[in-house]
């Protein structure tokens, strides 16, 4: 049995989490790359740090609002078509950003953006509970979200090598990178209409024995859980359910308080525009290998608030250090890699949590609400650094404001502590 389990995750791994962490990975370079933009954009538009702040966060308003439908169709259709559908939608919009001529094209495309790209994550977090048994599913979520941090390390040289590009084709350097760095995403996306199985039984890579082996025990893990949990609108309402939102809440304003602001962040230490792709790729790389170590520990233990909260910790120490030395470069580059590191390790660990006590049309629903909820945190971190930035000409309260809300992550796991694991275990 412990043979037929090996292989059977093994297989998972190889021909479906690398595909989605594929996926995931052009996702996040069309959502963030705008951070690398910004400076060109800042010389051809006169965006200021204000309305940068706006639009760079404004993507997670559109977003939020149609999370929970999105994830409800993939529900009800599959994820092979709804993933691909979102995927060719969000790179087309992703390409017309290139087209911006002010601020207020600049809002309305990256609020566009949320709204095509909304659903998914959290589709992606509610179809992996169809694949991955409970014991594996940290480390696994953490495969698939190192797409995260490494398309972040990729997208600094990669984007610093197309912003160089400024001018030719009478193309400045920015319209050069949304038109080239948009094409993965389409690819991915019609890759995925062909190659994503809705579930087990449709996963030609698996052999007859694994399948039956694989929906057998989740089907047994969903049966162990709380009938109560699988309504739709009993989710919703559930407490845990909202405290796990304002969780998450607190990590993604750390998340994307940092990422979108980083590479600025950089050059504001003395990194010359040139280098500073090339330095943004040093935390996010370290973060990857972090996130990844730290997800297999909580797995290995058995264990997940304490490691939610330790890691919340660590977050909050390097990017609150992050503020105290605006003029260091080296220690610029160490105290966001400190920071990215605790932060990125929260997440994988955290969506485990959902996935212990969420089942059927109420868990694709909730983990929307959650991802819906906390990523209003994604809004209000680029939005609170660029406000107090153009208000104050520092980062330093900013990153204060941010860092507060990954500690406030871990307070909020302590708080809750580990009731969604028991039902599970006491089945």
């Amino acid at each position: 049995m412990n043979e037929l389990r090996t292989t059977t995750l093994r297989k998972v791994r190889t021909h479906l989490v690398a595909l989605l962490a594929a996926l995931y990975f052009a996702a996040f370079i069309d959502r963030v790359n705008v951070g690398f933009a910004a400076a060109q954009m800042h010389r051809d538009l006169g965006l200021s740090a204000y309305v940068y702040g706006l639009g760079a966060g404004i993507f997670f308003l559109g977003y939020c609002l149609f999370e929970i439908p999105s994830n409800l169709i993939l529900h009800r259709v599959g994820a092979r078509r709804w993933i691909g559908r979102i995927m060719i939608t969000w790179a087309i919009i992703a390409g017309a950003m290139a087209c911006v001529r002010g601020a207020t094209s600049f809002c309305v495309l990256r609020f566009l953006l949320g709204v095509a790209e909304a659903g998914f994550f959290p589709g992606i977090v509610y179809y992996l509970t169809y694949w991955v048994p409970a014991a594996d599913r940290a480390r696994l979520v953490a495969t698939f979200m190192t797409a995260v941090p490494l398309s972040t390390a990729l997208a600094g040289p990669l984007s610093s090598a197309i912003l160089s590009l400024d001018g030719r084709a009478g193309l400045a350097g920015w319209q050069w990178l949304f038109l080239t760095e948009t094409l993965p995403s389409l690819a991915l996306g019609i890759a995925a209409l062909r190659l994503l199985p809705d579930g087990p039984r449709e996963a030609r890579w698996l052999t007859g024995a694994e399948r039956d082996w694989l929906t057998s025990t989740l089907d047994a893990e969903r049966a162990a859980r709380p009938a109560h949990t699988e309504g739709v609108l009993a989710a919703l309402t559930s407490p845990r359910v909202l405290a796990l939102a304002g969780c998450y809440f607190g990590a993604e304003i750390g998340l994307y308080g940092i990422i979108l602001w980083v590479p600025q962040l950089l050059a504001g230490a003395g990194i010359s525009e040139a280098k500073v792709g090339y330095a943004v790729a040093i935390p996010y790389a370290c973060a990857a290998a972090g996130m990844v170590w730290w997800s297999r520990r909580s797995d290995r233990r058995d264990e997940r608030v304490w490691h939610l909260a330790a890691a919340s910790l660590v977050g909050f120490l390097g990017t609150a250090a992050s503020a105290l030395v605006p003029s260091s470069a080296a220690l610029s580059i160490l105290a966001v890699t400190v920071g990215a590191t605790g932060t990125l390790a929260i997440l994988p660990i955290f969506w485990t949590l959902p996935a212990s006590f969420l089942r059927g049309a109420g868990a694709a629903g909730a983990i929307a609400l959650i991802n819906s909820i906390g990523n209003i945190g994604g809004f209000v971190g680029p939005f609170v650094i660029g406000w107090i930035r153009q208000a104050t000409g520092s980062f330093t309260w900013g990153l204060i404001v941010v860092a507060g809300g990954v500690l406030l992550t871990g307070i909020l796991a302590l708080l809750i502590g580990d009731r969604e694991r028991r039902p599970v275990h006491n089945a």
